[in-house]
């Protein structure tokens, strides 16, 4: 085991979950030889002993009060626009409708950019910095590509981004806003997938594909450790989260058992919900046929963007993380996800983006078949603002000319 620790991060090496290939992280790393990602252990057994709830006290309120558990080893590498500590709401108007009394919205549209993709390009430019990365690329289906760009301006770091044409166009605009290079293909994400290894492999730039490098998946398990503290260390019943790549439900799970293991957390954990679109639910059919990894979808369609990938590397994590926890995938269709997100946002004043919307969705047919118990604590994630997606509303809307009096 290559160890190496100071007392800011707790950071041991890079390990394979598949072959358990031991990778040093000191040195750029992408993917096991294997073809499998690589994930961060830390010296837990030390940080058990060094650390515990009340030195978070007097911390700032963002990810980085969590730093021994994550990568980054010296501050001065840290690339921050306040990233974190997104608001735990209570939903007790959509939850008396489910008939989920507990329910609980964890709201990532608050966080820069406009979505949780800003936990992972966060603390995955402050690593590549560390590591002395001067310039990167990624695939992304829009709102990725957007963080990634924002956060390489402010880290001082190129940056090269491509999206399918589909994408959001608010999301290229932030991307080009940004400095960042914008490349647009005529297909899906997979499509820019390959295109990026293309790239990467002719110009030898740094992979910051979700799941090719290994730390993007700790920005996004911060969300996992907000969720327990703001319940004060109390586990939730169940947690539903958007599922695309996958890199967030691995990284709450990777967050759930690292907290378990140092004797922050107790008992089981809860039971993680992978949602996706029936247009695009490569791990909910594994998950049905009971199987450990997915098969490529085939002509995937979806409005909710970010959640559209037909095949994911970390397909066999996700649906570990689903198995290990007593968990379910379940998908919804495109219908469902619209008028979810309208019911949400008039009944609790909250304008989720459509992935966003896809998890309540979600818990409400999960509440209607039983799976989720009334009195069960329930946490849901909205990914990202509405704001971020364009509207066209079926309602007409009144004009109102102010050379005319008011009719009754």
């Amino acid at each position: 085991m290559f160890m190496v620790r100071d007392n800011y991060s707790y950071l041991s090496h890079l390990e394979c979950p598949k072959c358990e290939l031991i990778y040093h992280s000191t040195e750029v790393q992408q993917v096991c030889s294997c073809g499998s990602p690589l994930l961060a252990r830390y010296d837990l057994e030390s940080l058990s002993k060094d650390w515990d709830p009340s030195s978070l006290k007097d911390r700032e309120k963002n990810l980085w009060r969590y730093h021994e558990l994550l990568p980054v080893r010296q501050p001065q590498h840290i690339v921050c626009l306040g990233e974190g500590m997104t608001p735990l709401l209570r939903m007790p108007s959509l939850g008396m409708d489910m008939s989920i009394p507990k329910l609980y919205m964890k709201d990532e549209s608050l966080m820069p950019s406009g979505s949780f993709k800003a936990r992972g390009a966060a603390v995955g430019i402050s690593k590549a910095k560390e590591l002395g990365v001067h310039r990167f690329i990624i695939p992304s289906n829009g709102s990725a590509g957007a963080a990634w760009s924002l956060y390489a301006a402010r880290g001082g770091m190129s940056s090269s981004i491509v999206m399918p044409v589909h994408a959001p166009r608010i999301t290229r605009d932030g991307c080009i806003a940004a400095g960042a290079e914008l490349l647009l293909v005529k297909g899906s994400i997979s499509d820019a997938g390959r295109m990026v290894a293309e790239k990467v492999k002719r110009e030898g730039l740094y992979d910051a594909t979700a799941l090719k490098e290994p730390y993007r998946i700790e920005g996004k398990k911060t969300m996992g450790f907000e969720i327990i503290e703001q319940m004060d260390f109390e586990v939730p019943d169940v947690i539903l989260y958007p599922t695309g790549t996958g890199a967030g439900l691995i990284g709450i799970h990777k967050a759930l058992q690292e907290l378990q293991e140092i004797g922050w957390i107790s008992g089981p954990l809860p039971r993680l919900v992978a949602v996706q679109s029936k247009g695009c639910a490569p791990i909910v059919k594994a998950w049905e046929d009971q199987q450990t990894k997915s098969m490529f979808w085939e002509q995937s369609s979806t409005e909710a963007h970010d959640i559209h990938v037909p095949k994911t590397i970390g397909d066999f994590l996700v649906l570990d993380a689903i198995y290990q926890t007593g968990g379910a995938a379940i998908s919804v269709t495109d219908e469902e996800i619209s008028a979810e997100q309208e019911q949400v946002t008039r009944m609790e004043g909250s304008f989720l983006c459509p992935e966003g919307a896809a998890t309540f969705a979600a818990a409400r047919i999960l509440r209607s078949n039983g799976w989720i118990e009334e009195e069960e604590k329930v946490v849901v994630l909205n990914t990202g603002s509405g704001l971020k997606y364009p509207r066209i509303s079926s309602n007409e809307v009144t004009l109102l000319d102010p050379e005319e009096a008011w009719t009754s």
